[in-house]
Order: structure tokens, then C-alpha cells, then sequence
């Protein structure tokens, strides 16, 4: 890859130094943390309500209970059951707010959103400490959350500032006429978030939507809203007025009946299962009057290759930290491997090496790599597919176990898996778990692998270890993949991060073609407008 020349440097955004690798290896985080968990404990198991114009609103359908995956004796929050009425309400006050919204033009947005990462990074372990308790983050994966968002926040805002807010002079072959592309907002969005990342993907989506002038209602996954309730008091807090956010929880059956025949819904953004998002595009594309947005990155079946001119160590640390980082539950983790056969055998012994030194156990002992999966629902599967896999000529090197002893016994704790032994076409190879289970197979040459990686539905993200130029340069050629990595050691497929990686979605894993933390994504939250005035 050649280098960039000046002109492409010259706007370049400097990143936050705070990432997982720094944080992983900052001893001051320690204190700091467990002060915020202590201080957070005194206030769990409180009721919260839904803010609709930033008017606190209960339901008649009662609330919901959050346990905390950790241990479920600890109850994180009591929230509200949202229904169809208090859809119809959050819509009606996001539409009334968005001329205002929208006027206030980008140097209000820029203001704003700067001050947001300022407060959010004053809150900083806060708010890691939320992530921690609600969906069982280690402290380091919380932590570079966080700090993950702060970036993205003065990422954007540099964006916006450096394009003008989108506004382009255009030259017009009639004399006298003054021509100017501009971006404007859609409407009000409807944003669905998922718990994995309770904080960052419920921000890309409401801060993208709102940055362009959009009004917003959030909802939050129901196993994660406390952490989706600290980013809406961030936003309120740095500027953005109570009609242009709404924040309601529970169910989303009552939301998708909405976005489907709801004329004033003019985009939604969501991030979760292709099972889901597909349904929800399929409701709203026939309920809609006319085409309307909708932004979605809909998981994947991530795959790694290991080449026979890999480096066996760094491929081995790289596949183990990008399957097990906070328990394979991420939508780039690496779930699946093809290692060259002439290298197999090294590979996989330092691969179970590696993945036997990640401790289980509380995300509140420091020690521990691998915390609890989000809930007993997701333990349950990882038994059974556990099980399949053995009962099909699956060989489990190790892992395999849901541990429910001593101090895990209240907790849905797993232990990284590596299995090996399964045909290429067995369904642990095409299936998204979205848990802790990494399935190895061993090919014959670099194309096999290439066309395995490729054989999928999916394509978000694809890893590749060798040290032989070529074979990279192929790889991203024909790799079917929205975000490539080569020979990357903190994750074989994670990490990607504001103003470096564009988290972008191929095939089935996304709807648009453009990525979040990349120089797209703003814009797909609003359309263009062509303005001539002749003199």
C-alpha cells in the first residue's frame, strides 16, 4: 500500500490514545473502576421511566426487571413496558421538534457533540462501570467503549466542520445561475439498539441521525437500557433539546407494528440479527407509502485464514482474542478458522494454549478475560451446540463447559471453545452463535481457504495471517468482506475504531454499503437537495 501524500493528510483526525490495547495496559484504570462499581452498586434496582419531550412517562403495562449476567441477585434496574401509545407519542414530539432541530444548521450540532465527548469522557468510568454490571464487560472492553464513542463524537464533528456541513458549490453551463448541493435531514428516525455494545451502536445510530438533523427515538435492547439511559442524559446534558431525543423501553413487537404504518417514521436504524432486521425491512418497506431509509448491520460469520506463510504465534493470539474478546458476542467476532494443513498442527497447539490462559470468571475480578454471556438463554445454546458438535465427530481442544460452581454459580459463565473435526459444510461453519465457539479447519492451499472464507451469506468482517505479500494483496482483492484485516494480533477480525476502520457491512451482514467510523456514514441520514438560484 502506498503511502498518503500531504493533501490527504492534512485533515487527518487524531484518535483518542485511549484504546483497548492502551487501557489494557494502564494500571491507574484499576481504582478508578472499582470506585465507579462500588459508588453504582448503592444505586441499582432503581425504577426508571421512559422521557418523551423530556417528560418522564410510566406505563400501564408495568415494568420490566434487569439482572445483571454477573450474578442475578443483582437487579440493575427496574423499566418501563412501552406500548403502541407511547410509540405514537415519542413519534408526534420528535416530528414537532424537527424544524427547530434542523435549523439550528452544523456549527450548532459541532458544539453540541464536542461538549458530549467532554461530558462523556468525564464520566468515563461511570459509565464502564453501567456497561460492566448491565451486559458483563470486562473492565478493559468497557472501558475502550467508552472511550471508542468519545472518539467518534470529535471524529464526526471534525467531519462536519471540514465539509461545511455537507454544502457543495456545484458550476451550473447557464450564466447567472449559482448552483449548491446540500444534505438535508430525513425526519424522525426510529432507532433499534442491541446490548453487545450498549452504549457505542445505540450512539452511532441516534448522534448519526441527529448530527444531520434528524430527530430521534431510541429504543434499547431490554437486556441493556441503563447504559442507552446515560448516553440520552449525555446528549440532553451537552445541548440536544427533549423533543429530538425520546428514549422508550421494552419489547419492540408494539415499535416494528409502528414503523410499519406509521407515515411520520421517515428512517430506521438497527443493529441485530439478519432474522430480525430482515423482518423489520420486510414491515416497513410494504407499510411505507414510498422507499424510506433504513440503515442496518445485521451480524456475520467471520472467518480467519491462516496461511502456510503465517506467523504461528501472532495468528494464534490474533484468532483468540478476536473469538473470545467479551465472549464472542460481537458481530465481527472470529467464529471461524482455515489454517494451511502444513502448519495446522503448530497452530492449533499454541491457538488451545492461548485460549486455556483466559480466565472465566466476574468482569469485577481483574484477573478474569472472559466474563458471563448475556443470559441463561444464551448459556443454554452454547451447551447444545457444544453437544451437536461432539455427537457430529466434533472434537472439543478445549473449553466446552458452562461452569455454574462457587463464585460462577449465579452467573451464565462459559469457557472459550476451540472444536475441530467438523466437515467445512457442518452448520457451526455458516451459523452466527454469537458466543465463545471458534470452529477450526484445515485446508490444502490458500485458494481452499479463500473460497470457504467466501462461501457465506454473510460479510462483515475477514482476517488473514501470512507474511507473504502476495497472498494479502489477494486476499483483500477478492475477500467478500466489508472490514479486512491482515496479520493483526489484538483481534483477528474486532478493533475497528473511529477514523480508522469503516465498520462496514457486505451482503447480508449490512444495508447500505457504508460504514460507521468511516467518511460515509453521516450522510446516509439525509438526502440531497439541489438549490439554483438565477440572477
Amino acid at each position: 500500500m502506498t503511502g498518503a501524500t500531504e493533501e490527504q493528510t492534512k485533515n487527518v483526525h487524531i484518535p483518542n490514545k485511549s484504546t483497548y490495547v492502551t487501557i489494557a495496559k494502564d494500571e491507574s484504570i484499576h481504582d478508578k473502576f472499582e470506585k465507579a462499581v462500588e459508588t453504582l452498586r448503592g444505586k441499582l434496582g432503581a425504577s426508571h421511566p421512559m422521557l418523551i419531550g423530556g417528560v418522564a412517562v410510566r406505563s400501564e403495562e408495568g415494568e420490566f426487571e434487569v439482572r445483571s449476567p454477573i450474578d442475578t441477585r443483582i437487579v440493575v434496574g427496574r423499566f418501563q413496558k412501552a406500548t403502541k401509545a407511547h410509540y405514537v407519542k415519542a413519534i408526534q414530539t420528535a416530528r414537532k421538534e424537527l424544524r427547530s432541530w434542523a435549523a439550528g444548521g452544523y456549527e450548532q450540532k459541532v458544539r453540541i457533540f464536542n461538549r458530549a465527548a467532554e461530558i462523556l469522557e468525564e464520566r468515563a468510568f461511570d459509565v464502564a462501570a453501567a456497561i460492566s454490571f448491565e451486559v458483563g464487560k470486562s473492565r478493559q472492553e468497557a472501558l475502550a467503549e467508552v472511550f471508542e464513542v468519545v472518539d467518534w463524537f470529535r471524529y464526526y464533528c471534525d467531519q462536519l466542520q471540514e465539509q461545511k456541513g455537507y454544502a457543495t458549490v456545484m458550476n451550473s453551463p447557464v450564466p447567472g445561475e449559482h448552483c449548491l448541493s446540500v444534505m438535508r435531514p430525513y425526519g424522525v428516525w426510529c432507532v433499534i439498539s442491541p446490548f453487545n455494545f450498549p452504549l457505542a451502536l445505540a450512539n452511532n445510530m441516534c448522534a448519526g441521525a441527529l448530527m444531520m438533523g434528524n430527530t430521534v427515538v431510541l429504543k434499547p435492547s431490554s437486556a441493556s437500557p441503563l447504559v442507552a439511559l446515560d448516553l440520552y442524559w449525555i446528549y440532553r446534558d451537552a445541548g440536544v433539546p427533549a423533543g429530538a431525543i425520546n428514549f422508550l423501553t421494552g419489547g419492540g413487537r408494539a415499535l416494528g407494528e409502528e414503523l410499519a404504518t406509521n407515515p411520520s417514521v421517515d428512517g430506521v436504524a438497527f443493529v441485530g440479527s439478519k432474522a430480525v432486521g430482515a423482518e423489520l425491512l420486510s414491515g416497513f418497506t410494504k407499510g411505507q407509502a414510498w422507499p424510506k431509509p433504513f440503515i442496518a448491520e445485521m451480524g456475520s460469520k467471520n472467518p480467519c485464514l491462516v496461511t502456510a506463510n503465517a506467523d504461528v504465534e501472532k495468528a494464534a493470539q490474533g484468532v483468540a482474542r478476536g473469538a473470545f474478546g467479551f465472549q464472542g458476542q460481537k458481530c465481527s467476532a472470529t467464529s471461524r478458522v482455515y489454517v494451511d494443513r502444513k502448519i495446522s498442527q503448530s497452530f492449533i497447539e499454541c491457538l488451545v494454549r492461548t485460549t486455556a490462559s483466559m480466565k472465566v470468571g466476574s468482569p469485577f475480578d481483574r484477573t478474569s478475560y472472559a466474563g458471563p454471556v448475556i443470559d441463561k438463554g444464551a448459556q443454554e445454546k452454547f451447551e447444545e451446540w457444544v453437544a451437536k458438535a461432539e455427537q457430529e465427530g466434533g472434537k472439543v481442544l478445549v473449553g466446552g463447559k458452562a461452569p455454574r460452581e462457587g463464585d460462577l454459580a449465579n452467573g451464565y459463565y462459559v469457557e472459550p471453545t476451540v472444536i475441530t473435526g467438523l466437515p467445512a459444510e457442518h452448520p457451526l461453519f455458516k451459523e452466527e452463535l454469537f458466543l465463545p465457539v471458534l470452529a477450526v479447519a484445515e485446508v490444502e492451499s490458500f485458494e481452499e481457504g479463500l473460497a470457504l472464507a467466501n462461501d457465506t451469506e454473510y460479510g462483515l468482517t475477514a482476517g488473514i495471517f501470512s507474511e507473504d505479500q502476495k497472498e494479502l494483496r489477494r486476499f483483500f482483492d477478492e475477500i467478500e468482506f466489508g472490514v479486512c484485516y491482515a496479520n493483526r494480533a489484538g483481534g483477528a477480525t474486532t478493533g475497528a475504531w473511529p477514523g480508522a476502520q469503516s465498520f462496514v457491512g457486505w451482503k447480508a451482514s449490512g444495508s447500505t454499503g457504508k460504514g460507521v467510523l468511516g467518511p460515509h456514514y453521516l450522510q446516509g441520514f439525509a438526502r440531497e437537495q439541489s438549490r439554483t438560484v438565477a440572477e
